[in-house]
């Protein structure tokens, strides 16, 4: 699925490219490489998602994040919050630094307030397949809306 990542939004909000290989990135007109850090995948579920490409219910956003509701709610309110560009998980998203991991969690308070959940829910990462993560794109659950048994899974 070429071309999903730069389309969709307006241009303000756009923060993946179109064209180059995975893993690198256009700086200054070149494209350079980038470690485990991949701006956008071009068939990846949640860089459609964030290009606006694919539709889902968005409950909250702001420039680097966006959070909207599982298809497969694990609870009453099962919200995943994203970066809007590609980690593979939650590892590379620390690695990059610059404050994106504090802005999910912080994005992800916002909706358990919002939601009604605030004085009791989870917020779970999973890494990798063998932790359950289903699509590689690093992002957070954001569960509530029941009692949540210990431990988990």
């Amino acid at each position: 699925m070429r071309g999903v990542c730069g389309a969709g939004r307006a241009a303000a909000t756009a923060t993946c490219r179109d064209g180059g290989p995975d893993g690198v990135r256009q700086r200054a007109g070149r494209w350079r490489a980038v470690g485990r850090y991949d701006h956008c995948v071009s068939d990846c579920l949640f860089c459609g998602i964030a290009s606006g490409q694919i539709p889902a219910r968005t409950v909250r956003e702001n420039s680097r994040t966006i959070a909207f509701r599982d298809i497969n709610p694990q609870a009453p309110t099962h919200v995943l919050v994203i970066p809007k560009e590609h980690y593979a998980d939650v590892a590379a998203v620390a690695e990059a630094g610059g404050g994106l991991l504090d802005e999910m969690a912080s994005l992800a308070h916002r909706v358990a307030v919002a939601e009604g959940i605030g004085s009791g829910y989870r917020v779970v990462f999973n890494s990798g397949p063998g932790a359950g993560q289903d699509v590689p794109h690093a992002h957070a659950h954001v569960i509530g809306g029941r009692p949540l048994e210990w431990p988990p899974g």
